[in-house]
């Protein structure tokens, strides 16, 4: 599917979620299945649609006051009324329903022994892991995958996979056939994919609203509920940053403890996620700082209040942060969409070598991308690389440098510059 001039796609609405696989292999293993993400990611859509087709089940929402009441009220009760496999839409807003999960599943496999697979599909919008009152109850009897934002092979309609391509060193030249700006703004939200800005932007005011009015008081008692907006505003001017609790703390207004919660508030609503830094037992010094991100990219430019191709045109500098994080988020729905465990790190050395992202495997085999913003690669830009390939030996499998030209360069021994299109091949 190619963007066509205003950067919209064709056919949206039918968009093939990559998870979808991967979604009905957890449904025939586990019992429950928690599907969560950022809200208007396209959760209801995909699994609604999986119940008109692979999997039969009744849907309820959370969203649905009378469904939302009934369930508090008696939690156990309505689960056992359910004969067959049940959705629930938007589940973190009735927290008791997690315990009483755990009774039912624990009762019904008494019944009917380990045959009781695929028997609840539940959505939210929040990351409930993080919550261990909620989350303890279900170890072991649920499976948790996390539907983000379109990325940009859904949003072209294919199914590439550039983390695989990273491994298998399989690299392609830029056919140009579609331009970045039109990809990123086709790669978010399915609703305001390829929209121009001002529907973005009305879209966008509305959405932080809901989220940061509605969901977080669903979440916790805020005392300074007014805060989080300048909060998330702060974190967005500093993506693909060291996060630095004090600095941002000191920006709000608010005591370290609880920016600190705050910060982890809106990370357990997707809005921001945060890289962790890679390091091994080694003897040299690693900066152990995590970097943050925001989601979504044009989340980030509605929140810094510029159009991605003023960005492009008048601040280069800033769009280099934006397109990090880009590639940040591309890395992380490439991640959900995989069977195998994958973990996204930065690297950085006390004397300031460093790599944006690293991909490792629990074999410890290992993978870097470097972002640069510019059409062309020099052998300084490889610097990071070339650090991260000596301390880790024959773990390091490739590292590479995307960047906007259209040729694969080799830059030594494992070391390629590659076109930023091979992310949606």
């Amino acid at each position: 599917m190619d963007l066509d001039k205003q950067g919209k796609t064709s056919g949206m609405a039918h968009i093939n979620r990559q998870i979808r696989n991967r979604l009905l292999k957890a449904l025939e293993v586990s019992p429950i299945v928690f599907l969560n993400g950022p809200r208007q990611a396209g959760k209801s859509t995909l699994v609604q649609a999986i119940a008109k087709k692979e999997y039969p089940a009744e849907y309820v929402t959370f969203d649905s006051t009378t469904q939302m009441a009934a369930a508090a009220n008696a939690p156990e009760s309505y689960l056992r009324e359910r004969k067959g496999s049940l959705i629930i839409d938007e589940v973190q807003l009735v927290p008791e329903i997690f315990r009483a999960l755990k009774v039912v599943v624990d009762e019904f496999r008494q019944e009917h022994g380990s045959k009781l697979k695929g028997r609840f599909l539940l959505t939210g919008s929040a990351n409930i892991m993080a919550l261990p009152k909620l989350s303890d109850p279900l170890v072991g009897r649920m499976n948790i995958l996390t539907l983000y934002p379109i990325s940009s092979a859904e949003a072209l309609g294919g199914q590439g996979d550039f983390i695989e391509r990273l491994f298998k060193k399989d690299f392609e030249a830029d056919s140009g056939k579609n331009k970045l700006s039109d990809v990123i703004r086709a790669s978010t939200f399915p609703e305001i994919s390829g929209a121009d800005i001002h529907e973005r932007t009305t879209w966008f005011d509305g959405y932080l609203t809901t989220i940061l009015q509605r969901d977080v008081r669903a979440l916790a008692e805020i005392e300074k509920l007014s805060t989080l907006p300048n909060l998330l505003r702060i974190l967005a001017s500093r993506a693909g940053g060291l996060i630095n609790d004090a600095d941002i703390a000191r920006d709000a207004g608010l005591n370290h403890v609880t920016s600190r919660n705050y910060k982890i508030l809106l990370k357990m609503l997707f809005l921001t996620f945060e890289c962790a830094p890679w390091y091994r037992n080694i003897g040299k010094r690693l900066v152990k700082s995590p970097k943050g991100y925001m989601t979504d990219t044009l989340l980030l430019c509605h929140l810094l209040q510029y159009e991605l191709r003023d960005l492009e045109t008048n601040r280069p500098q800033l769009f280099g942060h934006v397109l990090e994080n880009f590639v940040a988020t591309e890395l992380l729905k490439l991640i959900t969409f995989r069977d195998d465990k994958m973990d996204l790190f930065h690297f950085r050395t006390s004397d300031d070598k460093e790599v944006d992202f690293v991909l490792e495997k629990p074999n410890g085999q290992l993978t870097a991308v470097e972002v640069k913003k510019s059409d062309n690669v020099s052998k300084s830009d490889f610097k990071g690389l070339e650090e991260l390939q000596r301390i880790t030996g024959d773990d390091f499998v490739c590292g590479v440098v995307i960047y906007r030209g259209k040729d694969v360069v080799p830059f030594g021994q494992n070391l390629w510059a590659v076109p930023i299109s091979n992310l949606w091949l």
